[in-house]
């Protein structure tokens, strides 16, 4: 069975496209720079971004030669479904075979013995380029070295390459299912713990894809996170906040709990399993068994910790310092009275974050920004972040949920930005475009220091076609950009809707000029979309044409739309139709307004004025982003993450980029992300 990247759609082996959307079976296009690469390929061939799917394989047990177990010639497999009954599952084809249709011949597989659908290794080495399994499916990246003696029962971990990426696993097309010869037990962990923890904490232990074993030797293919940071390392780094550090304890003590029925609190014992993915979210890298014989008790882990701050020369803080000596004295028995210990010191280091006097040398900002007057300018292209951070102490009195009880007025802490844009899987042009301009002042005193923020975020999805969208999009960007600079001194208020509506019209006429200049007409007119978020300090201001969207994420509110699409659907929605009728009609996703196609007339965006009391994300997205409701499905694991001050805005776009390049790979892509914090102007 082939599983669309695109729609997720189940296809027939045989299947080239997909039934569902019509996405290629057979080869996938680079997430980079969209060159079509064989399924089979680690990295593009035209710009070297990796492309391949790879596993981290660990192999179990000894090298037994086994003679070859045939397999049936209906080319199934028998399994046992969850009550123990028989189930017929259909096997993986040749990978051969596939290859010869591609074009490409695969490298001579080493002699291995056939077991019903995976074999052992008959040899103490394999090179890099061979193949763990007899199908060829699981290639090796780096070299495989097992012992031959019986005597020596040895574990080896290795990252494999998946030439069939698109097809399920045999355990996957069983779907908690386990073959009749039995799986590796600590594969039935993996599926049981990825099944029971929800979406949220799921990230916390790798998805597992493959098992099989055969006599004494155990194979299971789990996600690799390899490229995940060590922890300790992070341990180190200065910008790693008390706060974080608690979160990191409260983290390790659900999994424990979590863990102890399965017998794998091993795994939080080992540091370098311990990591730590581009949000400052923690995670395994992998589960290991508790030691035969042994009963860990929180006392160990307890050990753990101490030899984080040992190791880091990092000083504890406030009431950990007992916490820790209770805990490995062994005078903390549960998990229960762990979590709440913890809790309480988090508490205690966000109540005295409260009356924190302020001191200079804890200023914590990026040396590039420590200019005054700073500005950042990106236009369609990658930008880097601007950042300006307040003291350690502020920001972690703003990661409170209960605080502040009263009503105070808040004021912008820092202010931190990223935007890129892809051309998706599908385009050969890219006719998004976006823009950012940040500046900030920082005025810093003995007694006071202030913080001034002003922000110009565009974001613009052409439409016209190559030489058409693309230029549309561009010079909206450009127009705003002049109209603003020119209109909008330093650190002067929001400009009021009445200036706002004057730089829509602008923008909009000079891509109205062209087309008549141009004597475009009907689909040929090129037009654009538009989102604008104009941010001073903690007042911003919005306004848009057509469905590109802005999204919002805070802690309270949530993930929340903040745009209305002007489409014909929705348009029919506001005049009380039923969304099920409204968007049955063929042109419910047609355009009620653009910029460019027409003249001012017919062009009335939306704007409003927001103020922030609360930490806040916003998203600016194009359609190649929003569509299918993805944000909706996945804010947390792809947006919540990343209202955290450590975690990476760059890292972020890269990730909602790849995950839209998964799912909505139809359309250029473009995602503009802006973090706020705030905090309540205290009175001293």
């Amino acid at each position: 069975m082939l599983i669309c990247p695109q729609c997720q759609s189940e296809n027939a082996n045989t299947n080239k496209f997909c039934q569902g959307c019509g996405t290629p079976l057979t080869f996938k296009f680079c997430p980079e720079c969209g060159t079509q690469v064989a399924l089979n390929a680690k990295l593009c061939h035209n710009c070297g971004a990796q492309t391949g799917t790879v596993w981290w394989a660990i192999v179990m047990g000894v090298v037994e030669a086994q003679e070859s177990s045939p397999v049936s010639n209906s080319g199934v497999v028998e399994v046992l479904d969850v009550a123990g009954e028989p189930k017929i599952v259909e096997s993986l084809p040749s990978s051969i075979s596939q290859q010869k249709s591609e074009g490409t011949a695969p490298p001579a597989p080493l002699a291995l013995s056939l077991t019903t659908h995976h074999s052992p290794l008959t040899t103490s080495a394999l090179p890099a380029g061979a193949y763990l399994d007899l199908q060829q499916r699981y290639q090796l990246l780096d070299p495989l070295e097992m012992p031959l003696n019986p005597s020596d029962r040895v574990e080896t971990q290795v990252r494999v390459l998946d030439c069939q990426p698109f097809q399920l696993s045999p355990l996957e097309a069983g779907a908690n299912v386990m073959v009749a010869q039995s799986i590796p037990a600590i594969a039935k962990t993996y599926i049981a713990l990825n099944s029971k923890f929800g979406e949220k904490y799921r990230q916390k232990l790798p998805k597992i894809h493959d098992a099989w074993q055969q006599g004494n030797q155990q194979v299971i293919l789990i996600a690799d996170r390899s490229d995940w940071q060590d922890l300790m390392q992070m341990w180190h780094e200065r910008s790693t906040t008390p706060i974080q550090i608690m979160q990191w304890f409260e983290d390790m003590v659900r999994l424990w709990h979590e863990l102890e029925p399965w017998h794998c609190r091993q795994s939080l014992l080992e540091l370098s399993n311990l990591r730590v993915d581009a949000t400052g979210s923690l995670g395994l890298q992998r589960l290991y068994p508790d030691p035969p014989q042994e009963n860990l008790t929180l006392q160990d882990l307890g050990q753990i910790w101490q030899q984080l701050f040992q190791e880091s020369q990092r000083t504890k803080f406030g009431s950990l310092v007992e916490l820790l000596l209770d805990l490995t004295a062994g005078d903390i028995q549960t998990t229960d009275e762990l979590q709440s210990r913890l809790q309480a010191t988090s508490s205690e280091l966000q109540l005295d974050a409260i009356d924190a006097p302020y001191s200079p040398s804890v200023l914590n900002t990026q040396e590039a920004a420590a200019d005054r007057g700073k500005v950042g300018v990106t236009l369609n292209n990658s930008a880097a972040p601007t950042v300006i951070q307040m003291n350690e102490s502020q920001e972690n009195f703003m990661k409170s949920e209960e605080l502040p009880t009263l009503v105070l007025p808040m004021h912008l802490v820092s202010i931190e930005d990223a935007g890129n844009t892809d051309v998706g899987r599908q385009r050969h042009h890219n006719e998004d475009c976006f823009g950012i301009i940040t500046k900030v002042d920082k005025y810093v005193f003995p007694s006071d220091r202030t913080i001034e923020a002003q922000g110009i975020y565009i974001l613009c999805d052409g439409m016209g076609g190559h030489a058409g969208g693309e230029v549309a999009s561009a010079l909206a960007v450009k127009k705003l950009q002049e109209y603003f600079h020119a209109n909008w001194q330093p650190y002067q208020a929001l400009p009021n809707e009445a200036s706002i509506r004057e730089a829509i019209r602008i923008a909009n006429q000079g891509i109205f000029d062209l087309n008549q200049q141009d004597a475009r007409s009907g689909v040929g007119r090129m037009g654009t979309t538009l989102v604008l978020v104009l941010v001073r300090n903690n007042q911003m201001t919005v306004a848009h044409v057509g469905d590109s969207r802005l999204y919002s994420f805070s802690r309270k509110r949530g993930l929340e739309q903040v745009t209305l699409d002007h489409e014909v659907g929705q348009r029919e929605i506001l005049r009380g139709v039923e969304p099920a009728i409204a968007y049955a009609r063929p042109d419910a996703y047609q355009l009620t307004q653009a910029l460019g196609p027409r003249d001012e007339n017919y062009v009335n965006p939306d704007v409003s004025f927001v103020e922030l009391n609360e930490d806040t994300l916003l998203i600016l997205v194009s359609d190649g982003v929003s569509d299918n409701g993805l944000l909706e499905q996945h804010w947390e694991t792809h947006i919540e993450p990343l209202l955290n001050s450590g975690a990476s805005l760059e890292r972020g776009v890269s990730e909602l980029i790849e995950l839209a390049n998964q799912y909505n790979g139809h359309d250029n892509i473009t995602v503009v992300l802006v973090r706020l914090k705030v905090r309540p102007k205290l009175e001293h």
